[in-house]
């Protein structure tokens, strides 16, 4: 029992999103065609950047970035070009990619200066980066490529109608940062690049090479939206086994059967009757608080769904689907991977992310919400 109780404790984001989901099979009994409403496009983007992402790491590909990171010598500066990464990256690759990107190197680059306190929080605000940054752009996000889709908007409209809520947060993240280093905005961090960097095996060129044609791959799959994805996920899983099929046994089970239950749960309460009739009298007029508060049960992509059918204010639900991330983890499942990747580096500190990633998200929500709700209107 001791044993399950550690499993548990270290899985919190799986448990909730088990129980989530066996609700949901009661709230609306399960059908056949359930499985095809599940968001597989989702799960298999997801799945193939952890594969090619596990081989990223594997075979030290973001060698380059990491020098060029070790190169900062304030803290402060570090930390910017972090958060700033997550924050322009996320706009192209989307929040989820540009996370698996970023999170990962904060650790390594922290660990390898000795600044691990800093950890936590930078991280967190990489998090608000992602949500904040990928706003802008259709495809930065999946909510936004499903509601930009639906709205008819240009490009150019939809860019106009989100860039408030963009430019403002980055002024925000800035302020955050001095904020976080307001003792010794000058503090310095020691890092020796080539420890940290590491070496590429000459050995293993063609596996490096194989595994950037790949990722070049799936980022052309995410922006194009081609409806052959499911042939690219298996080039990419044909590709990895070629070079390397050690590799799936790295890859994150866990946080594609999280998020695969999570979309289990937001199918089952979409499809029932009672609360569809509900959300026709209650939503329309109210869109933006209403995104917020709904993505803290289902997440803002399943609410955004839910929702928009009942919308009259398409840029209110998109604001509040945009800003619903920074409440809870389960707000955004970006939030989900960025604490998955905490919790691998460091098992049994889940309950130190939640708290330090709640009061970060939450002093930048309380700010930013009804400046938020204005804009809507």
């Amino acid at each position: 029992m001791k044993k399950i109780f550690e499993v548990l404790k270290r899985e919190l984001m799986l448990v909730v999103s088990v129980i989530a989901a066996i609700i949901s099979l009661f709230i609306t009994p399960p059908t056949k065609q359930l499985i095809y409403e599940i968001d597989w496009h989702t799960l298999g983007t997801l799945f193939m950047m952890l594969m090619v992402l596990e081989g990223f790491k594997k075979e030290n590909i973001f060698k380059p970035l990491i020098s060029f990171g070790g190169r900062f010598r304030v803290m402060p500066a570090l930390s910017l070009f972090l958060i700033f990464g997550v924050f322009f990256t996320s706009m192209f690759v989307t929040n989820d990619v540009s996370l698996i990107i970023f999170v990962p190197l904060t650790i390594l680059l922290f660990r390898g200066g000795d600044k691990e306190k800093y950890i936590l929080p930078v991280i967190s605000m990489e998090n608000i980066a992602a949500i904040r940054g990928s706003l802008l752009m259709p495809f930065g996000s999946p909510q936004n490529l499903f509601l930009y889709g639906q709205s008819g908007m240009s490009a150019g409209t939809f860019i106009a109608t989100m860039a408030p809520l963009c430019i403002s947060s980055a002024c925000l993240l800035i302020i955050f940062v001095f904020v976080l280093y307001r003792k010794n905005v000058k503090e310095q961090i020691v890092l020796d690049e080539k420890a940290i960097a590491g070496e590429w095996n000459p050995k293993y060129k063609v596996r490096r090479i194989v595994y950037i044609m790949l990722f070049v791959l799936i980022i052309w799959t995410i922006v194009s939206r081609t409806e052959y994805w499911p042939y690219v996920v298996g080039i990419v899983l044909l590709g990895v086994i070629a070079v390397d099929i050690q590799i799936l046994k790295k890859v994150d089970y866990v946080l594609l059967f999280t998020f695969l239950c999570f979309f289990v749960f937001s199918t089952g309460v979409s499809n029932n009757p009672a609360i569809s009739e509900f959300l026709k009298k209650a939503v329309a007029g109210h869109e933006y608080f209403w995104g917020i508060g709904l993505s803290q049960i289902i997440s803002n992509v399943p609410a955004s769904i839910v929702l928009y059918p009942f919308t009259e204010n398409i840029k209110a639900l998109l604001y509040g689907a945009d800003t619903a991330g920074l409440c809870s983890l389960i707000g955004s499942l970006a939030s989900v991977i960025n604490y998955r990747i905490y919790v691998r580096e460091y098992p049994g500190k889940g309950g130190q992310f939640i708290k330090t990633f709640t009061l970060i998200s939450w002093a930048f929500f309380v700010i930013v919400v009804i400046p938020g709700y204005l804009l809507s209107k």
